[in-house]
């Protein structure tokens, strides 16, 4: 029973720390009309997906929701 439990332990992979590619590139600013780069954070659906997937820091996520939330209301991104 041991040895099951301690190999299941060992199948677990360690997560990769996920960077924020917006901090790196160094962007101050989300505009709602760069249509290319809001579409790299959504589903095919539409959906902004999560900070655990994307791996965006909180202040660049919370500027992604506000920009993709203006650019649905004038219909640049679905």
């Amino acid at each position: 029973m041991a040895m099951v439990n301690k190999k299941r332990r060992m199948k677990r992979r360690m997560a990769k720390p996920k960077i924020c590619r917006l901090c790196e590139n160094k962007i101050n600013f989300i505009d709602f009309k760069d249509a290319d780069l809001l579409k790299k954070f959504q589903t095919e659906k539409g959906r902004i997906l999560p900070r655990r997937i994307t791996g965006t820091c909180l202040k660049h996520q919370k500027m992604l929701s506000v920009a993709v939330k203006r650019a649905r209301i004038i219909s640049i991104v679905l």
